[in-house]
């Protein structure tokens, strides 16, 4: 299999400008990603899509190839991440004849991510032979439909799905089966899914790739704030030897 891998990153950034090469622990915030894709066993190829020339030029010196610059039209702050995708792909079946039999998803905005999440995402979706693999974290019990209430239009409080409060099952021990929330560390698809009437990431088959001590490898980072307790989380656990770079 030709499975590639592509890291989007816009040049612009409002809340923390040039969010995706500013320096973070070390490095360019990008560069931690492309990094541990490089080590990776199961990426032929590790691809930054973006339109900016200097996250070009990083991404470069960092060993990412950069074979094109992602067209204005897919640069908007509004633009999906399916686009882009399609974009990569066409690009390289188009300009290299190069067709990918898998494209991995990488957000550079995951520093912590570590490269054998990577493959090991890749080695279930070849094992189960699926549509796609997304990495997840199970659900905290207040955040999933069991316990979250809502209000409807007319002001009434119930359960999510409109279930009475009366009802609520009490224990998350009874809970009739787990929820997960996606955590954005990885997703591995079939370029199909991109082709699809409404294109997305997932397509028919879908399973699930579950991050075992997530909240070591989460970082959600889009405030100053959250930027400075990434970079502390970061070094706490280099320190551990918890992150392997």
């Amino acid at each position: 299999m030709k499975i590639v891998a592509v890291i989007p990153a816009r040049g612009g950034s409002k809340r923390i400008p040039k969010k995706n090469i500013r320096n973070f622990c070390g490095k360019p915030m990008i560069a931690w990603t492309i990094l541990n894709a490089l080590k990776s066993k199961q990426l032929d190829r590790v691809i930054v899509s973006t339109d900016d020339k200097e996250i070009a030029r990083i991404a470069k010196k960092y060993g990412a190839e950069v074979p094109f610059l992602r067209p204005a039209e897919l640069a908007i702050p509004t633009i999906g991440i399916e686009p882009t995708l399609k974009h990569a792909y066409e690009w390289l079946l188009k300009n290299e004849n190069y067709k990918a039999n898998a494209l991995v998803l990488l957000m550079p905005t995951a520093p912590l991510r570590q490269t054998r999440h990577i493959d090991e995402a890749i080695e279930i979706f070849k094992k189960k032979k699926v549509s796609s693999v997304v990495a997840v974290n199970e659900t905290p019990a207040n955040h999933t439909p069991y316990w979250t209430l809502i209000r409807s239009p007319k002001g009434k409080v119930s359960l999510w799905g409109g279930v009475s409060l009366k009802n609520i099952i009490t224990r998350s021990q009874d809970f009739p089966q787990k929820c997960y929330a996606r955590n954005d560390l990885i997703y591995v698809l079939k370029p199909k899914n991109l082709f699809e009437k409404k294109s997305n990431l997932y397509g028919n088959k879908v399973e699930l790739y579950i991050i075992p001590d997530p909240s070591n490898y989460e970082a959600d980072i889009n405030t100053p704030d959250e930027w400075a307790d990434a970079e502390m989380k970061f070094q706490k656990l280099r320190k551990k030897g918890i992150l392997k770079i």
